[in-house]
């Protein structure tokens, strides 16, 4: 049903052309409109442990230091468990705010077809925590929990691959699942609830404890530089907007204060925005890198879509940290670590020589667009029509203009 209503809406809305709104405060229910598109809330974010002096990686790590953050962890000793990637919905909307995002080091989103888009949170380290006296978080919450969680797609078992972890999803469709390894299902507990699957974090650790795949050490996961410090060859990165569809509109804003950006996301209407939080502690959903990566989608069908993320010698990206955007470039390419151990290691960022590019120790959130799809500078506003067509060179404000793939023809 949610799908019908998502076009019958889309198709509304290009006939109508105006999207009219009131602008409210993120304290009376955390929205932002058109007519203040600089209304941000204030991000309430645990601190973070210690941040390197300079830059860490890209092949060793110190001792304790999370190769996928660049920062310490409170439990060295999880850095032997191999990455949970836990697939989280972001549909219906009643699956918002989601539980555990603000603990993962890095969360793909990606296109699933019918307007959705889906998130594979990765988690390793140190794990989310009980909401217990937390005064911000869901006081029905006892025991920290994951989730909602949803179905298997196909893109997931490459990143299960290049990160050496384990899935955790809600089954899959049999073309699917019979592409996945290394897989835990988790199902809801009440029929009539389509977010009820929810995995609680000592079985998460459980499962990573009891796998078969214990990594060799936390280099396993080494390949990608951290560097507080900015590289010069920046441009104004302020805001991204990225409209998966109408009525899955995502904006990422620059908060100076916290160093990070803010998502925001539409209300299924199209022009009311509501700032991302963790059901499990109240927190603004803020990272310190947001990343848009440039893949070949092949659509088999509308909702079976593959992605190539494998063995890609060099593919575009763009960076996006401390308010600043960087034209960069991803590689999964087998170099002599591979060749020497057997095995193979995360994404990892490097410029057109080759060399690695620094994230900002951190959290790093991935949008997983095809490579046609078109960005430019814009006016900053929270209007699709305006973000759609009324370019302002220099801005800060890009928009990713996102096309979903065309199916394939069948052989």
């Amino acid at each position: 049903m949610i799908r019908k209503l998502m076009f019958a809406t889309l198709a509304l809305a290009v006939v109508v052309g105006t999207f009219g709104f009131t602008a409210v405060s993120p304290a009376q229910g955390q929205s932002m409109a058109a007519a203040s598109p600089l209304l941000l809330a204030t991000p309430t974010r645990v601190a973070a442990t210690q941040t390197p002096d300079g830059p860490v990686g890209p092949d060793t790590f110190p001792v304790g230091v999370n190769p996928l953050t660049g920062l310490e962890v409170k439990n060295p000793e999880n850095l032997t468990l191999p990455p949970a990637l836990v697939s989280i919905t972001n549909f219906p909307p009643s699956a918002r705010p989601q539980a555990g995002l603000s603990y993962s080091p890095i969360v793909f989103e990606m296109y699933i077809g019918e307007g959705m888009s889906r998130f594979l949170a990765l988690f390793y380290g140190d794990y989310p925590q009980e909401a217990v006296n937390n005064p911000n978080a869901n006081p029905n919450i006892v025991d920290a929990q994951i989730g909602p969680i949803r179905s298997g797609r196909l893109p997931y078992e490459h990143l299960r691959s290049l990160y050496n972890g384990f899935l955790v999803m809600a089954s899959a469709y049999k073309t699917v699942a019979e592409n996945l390894n290394a897989v835990t299902n988790i199902f809801g507990n009440d029929n009539d609830d389509i977010n009820s699957a929810m995995i609680n974090v000592n079985q998460l650790k459980e499962v990573a404890q009891n796998s078969s795949k214990q990594l060799p050490g936390v280099n396993a996961l080494s390949g990608q530089m951290f560097d507080p410090q900015p590289p010069t060859n920046g441009k104004p990165g302020n805001m991204i907007w990225l409209p998966y569809n109408y009525l899955n509109q995502i904006i990422w804003r620059y908060d100076l204060q916290s160093g990070a950006y803010n998502r925001w996301q539409d209300n299924i209407d199209g022009k009311t925005f509501t700032v991302f939080t963790d059901r499990l502690n109240g927190e603004v959903l803020t990272y310190e890198n947001v990343v848009i990566l440039f893949a070949t989608h092949h659509a088999y069908a509308e909702t079976l879509i593959d992605v190539d993320l494998s063995y890609i010698d060099r593919g575009k990206a763009l960076l996006f940290r401390d308010g600043q955007m960087y034209e960069i470039y991803w590689t999964t390419k087998n170099g002599e670590y591979e060749r020497t151990t057997g095995r193979v290691r995360p994404i990892r960022f490097i410029d057109a020589e080759g060399n690695p590019v620094p994230l900002k120790p951190g959290q790093t959130w991935v949008e997983i667009v095809p490579p046609y799809v078109p960005y430019d500078e814009v006016v900053d506003s929270t209007d699709y029509m305006q973000l759609k067509t009324q370019k302002e060179p220099g801005s800060g404000n890009w928009a990713i203009h996102f096309t979903a793939p065309a199916i394939e023809p069948q052989q």
